[in-house]
């Protein structure tokens, strides 16, 4: 059964808005909201259109922006489905595992390094530890319904934690640093963006060239020591990061 059905679909025929923007709006909001839920398939465009008094080309760029958008995928054979909504983080410290569960996205992780290695001048100034010394260093892909998200690389101070891959691949960072006992108190981030290289765009699902989204985040404790040092690279058709901005007084 077409699951825009029981949606309480309709457009505006005296607003301004054009009618392919009404339609990809709403069902933008159901998917958002969980009502056409990830793996759903919509029906014929003919009977979407009949149902709404729509031409068919309206309805197919209603849909086409979605898929734009990332939100809908075309499957040969199979027909036009919902992929799921775009995650979006707010900018806050909380670690992706947390945000992708709290968004009902079934997040997974592949831990692809867990190792100990020596720092780059990179990693320790953020850390503040000298050139060379031995380090915690991590790196795991993350995904969310099967799909890649985001490509992870941490490092940690020695002695701070020993996390287990299987561990890793459970749960999320912030979660077993704050199990260990580790008081999780500010971080200092900085949010980018640029062009996929061939290894990241393989990594993450996108074609060269594809845009992502990229965060650099240095994470202290309640006694000011820098407890942890992450370069993050996430796919801009899937996620985006939100802003609450307030008018200084």
């Amino acid at each position: 059964m077409d699951p825009t059905v029981s949606l309480q679909l309709g457009v505006d025929r005296n607003s301004p808005v054009p009618l392919y923007f009404q339609l990809s709006q709403q069902l933008e909001a159901a998917i958002e909201h969980g009502e056409l839920t990830p793996g759903s398939l919509l029906g014929n465009e003919i009977e979407l259109a009949g149902r709404l008094g729509l031409s068919r080309p309206t309805v197919r760029q209603a849909i086409q922006s979605l898929v734009d958008k990332g939100l809908l995928v075309r499957r040969r054979g199979v027909g036009t489905q919902v992929v799921h909504s775009q995650v979006k983080r707010p900018l806050e410290l909380s670690s992706l595992y947390d945000d992708l569960e709290a968004a009902g996205q079934r997040p997974a992780t592949r831990v692809l390094v867990n190792t100990s290695a020596p720092a780059s001048a990179e990693v320790a100034a953020a850390l503040g530890v000298p050139e060379g010394a031995q380090v915690h260093h991590i790196e795991r892909l993350r995904l969310a319904h099967g799909e890649p998200m985001a490509y992870l690389c941490n490092y940690l101070p020695t002695g701070l934690l020993d996390p287990g891959t299987e561990q890793l691949e459970s749960t999320g960072l912030y979660r077993m640093m704050r199990a260990a006992g580790i008081t999780l108190h500010s971080a200092r981030q900085t949010v980018g963006a640029r062009a996929a290289t061939p290894v990241e765009g393989e990594r993450l699902g996108e074609p060269e060239g594809a845009p992502l989204l990229t965060m650099q985040r240095t994470t202290f404790d309640d006694t000011g020591r820098a407890v942890e040092y992450g370069t993050h690279t996430y796919r801009a058709s899937r996620y985006s990061f939100e802003f609450q901005l307030l008018v200084r007084p």
